[in-house]
C-alpha cells in the first residue's frame, strides 16, 4: 500500500503530511485533518505545528466525535458536492483519535471507505511508534498543562483502551491534567491477562513517585515470570526499603486464564471491583492484605473466582467510592455506584469510564474533585 510506505518512511513528526500527500494524490482528497483525543476525552485536538492550528472539536457532540464513539467511519455530506469522511484512528483498541478527510462526493467517499478505513488504522501504529521520537503528537493531546506529577502518571500507563478476542478493556483517570498517584496497568501474553489498579497515597510529585516505583517494580517482577503473589511480595521490599513503611500503595492485582475464565486476585488495598453479570450488580468481596510497603517482608496470598463470557467487572478507586453528595450519599456500589453501572450497560467497555466520571461528577456537585478518581472497565468475552 502506498500510504503505508509512505508512513514508514515519513519522519516521525512528518506523518500528516505523509498521509495528506497520499489522500491528496491518490483520492483527490481536498483536505486531510488529524484529531487526537484530549487527556479528559473531551475534546479531539487538531495536530498542526503550533501557533496556526484548527479549533478542536467535542469528543460526543461532533461529526468527528461520532466517529470516535462508535469506532466506525462516519460520512458528512457537505455543500458544493463534498463528503467529509471520519475515520476512527484506534490501535488494538486503544482509541487515539479521527482522521479527517474531505472529498468530491460522498459516493466516492463510499466507494473507498474500507481503503480509508485501513489507511487510518496504519496512520494510528505509526503515530504510536513516533511517539518514541517527538512530542508532537503528545503535545497535540493537551487541552491544558499538564501538572508535572500527570506528566510522569500519564507516561507510565499502557494506554486508555484495548481490545482482544476474549475481552474489552477501558480505563481514564480524574483529574486528567492533574492525577497524583492512581494508575493502571494491564499486560496480555497468549494465554493470560495480568490487571494492576493502584491508590497511591500523597499528593503531587511524591504521590507520582511512589507509584512509579510500585508500578515498575512489579513489571519488573511480572517480566521475570513469577505469579503475583510473589510479584506483590517483591514491589513490598522494593516501597519499604526506599520509604521504610512512610508511604505505601494500595493494589488490586488480577490475573487472568484466556482459556478457561479462572482468575488469580492480590488484594492489597482500597481499590474495589464490582461485577454486573446477567443485569445485577454485585461487589466482589476479596480478604483484605496489607498494602505495598506498609511492613517489612509482607507475605500475599492468590484468592480465585471466575468469570463468564457476558461478564462486566468495573474497578474503582476510593476516589470514586468515597465520594459524597451534598446530601452526604456515597458513591458506592449498592446506591448511586450500581445506578451509573446499570446506566451505562449498553456502552463499550472503552466509554463506560468516561461515562461513570461524569456521571461522579454530577454526584459531588462540584466540578474539582479532592483526590484522583480512577475507573477500569472490563467486559469479559472468553473463548
Amino acid at each position: 500500500m502506498a500510504a503505508e510506505r509512505a508512513l514508514r518512511t515519513a519522519a516521525p513528526h512528518q506523518l500528516l503530511d505523509a498521509v495528506r500527500r497520499v489522500l491528496t494524490d491518490q483520492y483527490a482528497a481536498d483536505s486531510v485533518e488529524l484529531f487526537l483525543a484530549d487527556y479528559g476525552l473531551t475534546v479531539l485536538q487538531p495536530v498542526s505545528v503550533l501557533p496556526h492550528t484548527l479549533q478542536p472539536v467535542s469528543a460526543h457532540n461532533s461529526p468527528a466525535g461520532r466517529a470516535f464513539g462508535a469506532q466506525e467511519p462516519y460520512v458528512e455530506s457537505l455543500s458544493g458536492d463534498l463528503a467529509r469522511v471520519h475515520l476512527p484512528v484506534t490501535v488494538r483498541g486503544d482509541r487515539l483519535g479521527v482522521l479527517t478527510v474531505t472529498l468530491p462526493g460522498a459516493e466516492h467517499a463510499e466507494d473507498h471507505l474500507g481503503e480509508l478505513a485501513e489507511i487510518a488504522q496504519v496512520l494510528g501504529h505509526e503515530v504510536v511508534v513516533a511517539e518514541r521520537d517527538t512530542d508532537l503528537y503528545l503535545q497535540a493531546r493537551r487541552r491544558d498543562r499538564l501538572t508535572l506529577a500527570a506528566e510522569m502518571q500519564w507516561q507510565l500507563l499502557p494506554g486508555r483502551s484495548c481490545a482482544r478476542p476474549e475481552y474489552d478493556l477501558g480505563a481514564q483517570l480524574e483529574p486528567a491534567y492533574a492525577i497524583f498517584g492512581d494508575n493502571f496497568d494491564w499486560s496480555a501474553s497468549a494465554d493470560r491477562l495480568s490487571l494492576y489498579v493502584t491508590n497511591g497515597m500523597g499528593e503531587g510529585i511524591e504521590a507520582s513517585l511512589l507509584t512509579n516505583l510500585a508500578i515498575n517494580a512489579l513489571r519488573n517482577a511480572r517480566r521475570a515470570g513469577l505469579s503475583i503473589d510473589d510479584q506483590a511480595a517483591l514491589a513490598d521490599q522494593a516501597v519499604y526499603a526506599h520509604y521504610r513503611g512512610r508511604c505505601y500503595l494500595s493494589v488490586l492485582m488480577l490475573d487472568f486464564d484466556l482459556a478457561t475464565g479462572r482468575v488469580r486476585a492480590v488484594d492489597a488495598g482500597s481499590p474495589q471491583m464490582l461485577r454486573l453479570r446477567r443485569g445485577a450488580v454485585e461487589w466482589v468481596p476479596f480478604e483484605a492484605q496489607l498494602p505495598l510497603g506498609m511492613f517489612e517482608e509482607t507475605d500475599y496470598v492468590i484468592q480465585e473466582f471466575r468469570v463468564e463470557p457476558g461478564d462486566r467487572l468495573v474497578i474503582v478507586s476510593d476516589g470514586v467510592y468515597d465520594v459524597a453528595s451534598p446530601g452526604g450519599e456515597t458513591y458506592c456500589w449498592d446506591t448511586a455506584l450500581a445506578r451509573a453501572i446499570q446506566a451505562t450497560r449498553l456502552l463499550p467497555a472503552a466509554e463506560v469510564p468516561r461515562a461513570l466520571l461524569r456521571e461522579l461528577t454530577g454526584h459531588r456537585g462540584a466540578s474539582t474533585p479532592d483526590d484522583d478518581a480512577l475507573v477500569v472497565c472490563l467486559d469479559w468475552r472468553g473463548r
